[in-house]
């Protein structure tokens, strides 16, 4: 098998589109479906169902899992050879759901460290294992728990989430207040799969009660603007409140043991790590996220 046919194979895999992965590889479309077709026949079994949309079966998924671990060894295994025949230490790939939590410890990475490259991806945690294994990206930072196997993690924050409120709203002068009492307020919320929304659906649901959500937002960091702009409330980490894009918004404690974030560095178990990648991690698991510095070493 061509190293350049199953590279093709994952982008169509990815996009489940044809003229989409054509284009994003700047093929033309009969040629890329030749090359699909003679992946197939050399497997002996097809690797997507045509019936309407093009989709992935379970084979293709199978051998896509496959396909993205040894493109990934052997992406490890020119990174490292160009590490040792360097003597740098190259380029780290950090992944997360979102980077606003990150500042610190990336600042602090740049300015120890200028030389390394650092590309970041924004990415869902459902993705994120996947990726992981496949060696796509080194590190990840979710906040929520990432289900694979093959990954070894450190927990690197665990926090109260509570309810950002408007300044002038009812409940912004309250010490407390209790889901049932938020039922039927209007909620500014990030889309579902994003931990906040996980997080706001299984504390309703819990309830027998669905959220009143009123805007869905892309970018998470969009939340606390739009809570201070009037549009309503929403779940806001407790680490929100010391951030230097706080915007003007009331944070109120929710009264319930289960409206808690927990924030994770994964890696994958067993996988290459560059220099670089393990200054990171060092960078990332020391940080103390009380006081926005470095701590002892764990």
């Amino acid at each position: 098998m061509e190293l350049n046919s199953l590279r093709q194979f994952l982008v169509v895999a990815r996009l489940e589109h044809l003229s989409g992965a054509a284009e994003e590889l700047r093929v033309a479309q009969p040629s890329l479906s030749r090359t699909i077709a003679r992946l197939e026949s050399e497997l002996g079994t097809p690797l997507f169902d045509r019936s309407g949309r093009l989709r992935l079966n379970d084979a293709g998924k199978l051998f896509r899992d496959y396909v993205e671990r040894s493109l990934g060894e052997l992406d490890a295994g020119r990174r490292a050879l160009a590490e040792a025949v360097s003597e740098g230490v190259g380029t780290v790939r950090l992944a997360s759901e979102t980077f606003l939590t990150l500042t610190g410890p990336l600042a602090a990475f740049k300015r120890a460290h200028p030389t390394i490259e650092v590309e970041l991806r924004w990415m869902a945690a459902e993705d994120m294992g996947r990726h992981l294994r496949a060696q796509d990206v080194d590190l990840c930072v979710a906040s929520q728990p990432i289900s694979a196997e093959g990954l070894e993690a450190v927990q690197l924050l665990d926090e109260p989430v509570g309810v950002g409120t408007p300044l002038d709203h009812p409940l912004s002068s309250r010490t407390s207040v209790s889901i049932d009492e938020l039922t039927d307020q209007p909620f500014v919320s990030a889309r579902r799969g994003h931990w906040q929304r996980r997080l706001l659906d299984r504390l309703f649901a819990a309830r027998d009660r669905v959220p009143k959500i009123v805007c869905e937002v892309d970018e998470p960091s969009a939340i606390a603007a739009l809570i201070s702009a009037g549009l309503g409330i929403g779940l806001v980490p407790a680490f929100a409140r010391t951030s230097s894009t706080r915007v003007p918004a009331a944070w109120v404690p929710v009264d319930s043991p289960d409206c808690r974030r927990s924030v994770t560095l994964y890696w994958g178990a067993g996988s290459h790590l560059s220099t670089a990648v393990r200054l990171m991690r060092t960078t990332i698991a020391n940080w103390d996220w009380i006081i926005g510095e470095p701590q002892e070493k764990r």
